[in-house]
């Protein structure tokens, strides 16, 4: 076997003379039969990526940065090298060569006559025909849509893989290159160690034999070993201690975690684990440095943060110690695993526990993260949110700080982080479009007070962190707690409802008593909620920029419940329900629906006693006007005429389910193609209501009033007789009459 050297595509083709005296010349390159087809141009996301990750480190070379490709070997026989390792390094460089000396007119390129494949006829014949045939570049084609013009293209080619793969590649060569200059001159700065290996005799058993050891190299043994070459140029020692991880401590980290199941990822290794949580990782680096990350391919990520480029060598040093802190905080003083799922079990739950935090997500962050944090940049949906990313960030804090913070304190700084995120959703955004750009990096310089410091920061941060409203509500909880100890679990309990998660506001922290009693409340039918509420007084909400109101509602998610407890700028009305709210909790210790049945009862017969029926009355006595929906009510001009609205079936905007609650009570069938404000009586009237009376009107023309029925009311414009009741007889003697 002779020594290697470092050659070019070209000057492979030089003769030489290698140190031990012998003398080597290549006169032909074939790919053998046993070869597979040219892969690096399959259309597959797998071979895009490793196209587009070779491309660009051939594009950072002629552009300055020489690089030196892993050995190319085969055996060299008659003068013919037979590739047993580097077909695919060695197609690209040829289909680079041919496609430079075509854009630069180069003429003097025999050598690339010398290059050819024997696995088809049709191959071999393409890279013939493709070095000996007249090719003039055309700038406003692609390279594929030019040679298959040509008539020399049969169109069967097509169907053959390499050629196919050829085409796609030299189209991804074009536009990688196409505005490189001096082109075929720079290609001098991409070498390759070459192994010739004499006189073996290169027959299929031995070629089968040697490819044998395994499959290709993996995606992540490519990365692996361009990680740690990449990390020995600004610190072998760290590089070495890093590679050696890798294989022992972190691969036995993610075993439990590895793909072994089900599924196209059944390869029961641990690289997609690692990958994903790499990614995770140089993410968190992104974000520190200000930055919003731009892709989760690992090359680009080695590229943009652990390559030594000028004088960031200190940084790259940095980043590769902080991965190795976010792997290291997971093991335990022998180097060992600890008990991940029990240690997050220990900290998280879906229900409410002391001293947990509760939450929708997987309670292991760590796994959820190894499975799922993965495309999530770009127009993919994220997987892993940005509230996963911020509560892992806190556990990895926590473990990195062990000897400063400690347990219990943890578990209540976490709290505060959690309500923070439940309640930040307009805030949490790594957007640069967004007003001020990335919330993100703000963001985890908070969690960093919060965790190591049990501090919520003021700073110039505010519009970019989370939530300000909440932000000021778990400082007074946090003063509260270490003030009212004794009481903090019925205030974490309360936290945890799961009408509030996170945000008692509309509660407050001057009546504990209240916390108990809240849920109790809510333990109750929900829409006797809604009408004990209106028994107290007028709790909606207004949209501060729209038509619609926000009122309770018993949908079982309790979507209008979490609307109305929750500050917001976009609506008007909260103190207001927080005062009502309030006085309804004052009233009883434990509630019931008995209890609730009898206020409603209570407000119902003092109505009707009193003959004063405002719009609440009916809103409380008749459930058609609580559908059970999202609790959106569309109010036209509603000082003037609260009797007048619409009860809304979807979210936000009027729709053919829509209906006036006022006609639907009097009758179910109103028309649905006008918001359901008309009662069809007959084809040429109908019938509607106003502030303080039904009229019919003509179906033509529905300001043609032809009857009017009036309403009594008081000096207030408060009904003294139900309207209902009322128009229902009315209603029913029209119909008899027609």
């Amino acid at each position: 076997m002779t020594i290697m050297e470092t050659k070019t595509f070209k000057t492979i083709f030089t003769p030489y003379t290698d140190e031990s005296g012998k003398q080597i010349e290549i006169k032909q390159i074939e790919i053998p039969k046993i070869q597979r087809d040219f892969a690096y141009g399959r259309t597959d996301e797998k071979n895009s990526r490793k196209r587009e990750n070779f491309l660009s480190s051939l594009y950072e070379a002629v552009n300055g940065n020489p690089i030196t490709l892993d050995f190319v070997y085969g055996d060299v026989k008659n003068n013919t090298l037979t590739p047993l390792d580097g077909q695919q390094r060695l197609t690209t460089l040829f289909l680079l060569y041919w496609y430079a000396s075509k854009k630069e007119n180069i003429t003097e390129t025999d050598f690339l006559k010398c290059f050819s494949y024997e696995t088809r006829p049709s191959a071999r014949k393409f890279c013939e025909v493709l070095t000996t045939r007249d090719f003039e570049l055309d700038n406003d084609k692609t390279l594929s849509e030019q040679i298959k013009d040509k008539n020399w293209f049969p169109l069967e080619w097509q169907h053959d893989a390499t050629i196919a793969s050829m085409l796609v590649m030299l189209d991804a060569i074009q536009n990688k290159f196409a505005g490189v200059e001096n082109l075929y001159k720079k290609l001098d700065n991409i070498s390759f160690y070459f192994l010739p290996i004499e006189d073996m005799g290169l027959t299929d058993e031995l070629y089968i034999k040697m490819n044998s050891r395994g499959k290709p190299l993996t995606q992540f043994e490519h990365f692996k070993a361009e990680f740690e070459k990449q990390l020995k140029v600004a610190d072998e020692a760290l590089a070495k201690r890093i590679g050696s991880k890798i294989d022992r401590e972190w691969t036995d980290l993610l075993w439990q975690y590895r793909n072994s199941g089900v599924g196209d990822d059944n390869d029961n290794t641990t690289d997609d684990e690692f990958l994903r949580y790499f990614i995770f990782i140089c993410n968190i680096i992104c974000y520190k440095n200000g930055g919003s990350p731009k892709t989760s391919d690992e090359f680009d990520l080695i590229r943009d943060y652990f390559t030594v480029k000028g004088n960031n060598k200190a940084q790259v040093i940095e980043n590769a110690k902080t991965l190795e802190l976010f792997f290291d905080c997971w093991l335990d003083d022998n180097r060992k695993s600890i008990p991940i799922q029990a240690f997050f079990e220990s900290f998280a739950s879906k229900e409410h526990s002391a001293g947990k935090i509760k939450t929708n997500y997987n309670v292991n962050f760590f796994a959820d993260c190894l499975k799922n944090y993965a495309d999530i940049i770009g127009k993919n949906r994220r997987r892993f949110t940005l509230n996963q990313i911020i509560l892992l960030y806190a556990f990895v804090t926590y473990r990195q700080n062990l000897s400063i913070v400690a347990e219990n304190d943890f578990r209540r700084r976490l709290r505060i982080i959690n309500n923070l995120i439940l309640n930040s959703s307009d805030q949490i955004s790594d957007s640069e479009d967004r007003q001020g750009g990335n919330h993100m990096p703000a963001i985890l310089r908070q969690v960093d007070n919060i965790i190591l410091k049990g501090v919520i920061a003021d700073s110039e941060d505010v519009g970019l962190n989370f939530s300000p409203s909440q932000l000021e509500e778990e400082k007074l909880k946090l003063e509260w707690t270490q003030n009212n100890p004794n009481k903090s679990e019925s205030l974490f309990a309360l936290e945890d409802h799961e009408l509030l998660y996170g945000q008692v506001s509309i509660i407050g922290l001057d009546n504990p008593e209240y916390f108990e009693r809240f849920e109790s409340l809510f333990n109750c039918d929900w829409d006797l909620v809604d009408c004990a509420l209106f028994t107290i007084g007028d709790y909606k909400q207004k949209e501060r920029n729209g038509w619609r109101y926000q009122l309770g509602s018993s949908m079982p998610e309790g979507f209008a419940w979490k609307t109305l407890f929750h500050q917001s700028e976009n609506l008007i009305g909260f103190d207001n329900t927080k005062d009502i709210l309030n006085k309804l909790l004052s009233l009883n210790t434990a509630f019931s629906n008995d209890y609730l049945n009898g206020l409603i009862s209570g407000f119902v017969t003092n109505c009707e006693t009193k003959s004063e029926f405002p719009w609440i009355y009916y809103y409380v006595k008749y459930k058609v006007f609580r559908p059970g929906r999202y609790g959106k009510y569309w109010w036209d001009v509603f000082d003037k005429s609260p009797y007048v609205f619409t009860t809304l079936y979807q979210s936000k905007k009027p729709s053919e389910n829509s209906y006036n609650p006022f006609l639907k009570a009097i009758e179910e069938d109103v028309w649905r193609e006008y918001y359901g404000n008309y009662i069809y009586i007959d084809e040429e009237k109908c019938l509607i209501e106003t502030q303080s009376s039904y009229q019919i009107v003509s179906n033509d023309e529905k300001e043609d009033v032809l009857k009017d029925y009036g309403i009594a009311q008081n000096e207030n414009g408060v009904d003294t007789e139900n309207r209902i009741e009322k128009m229902i007889k009315i209603y029913e003697h029209l119909n008899s009459a027609s």
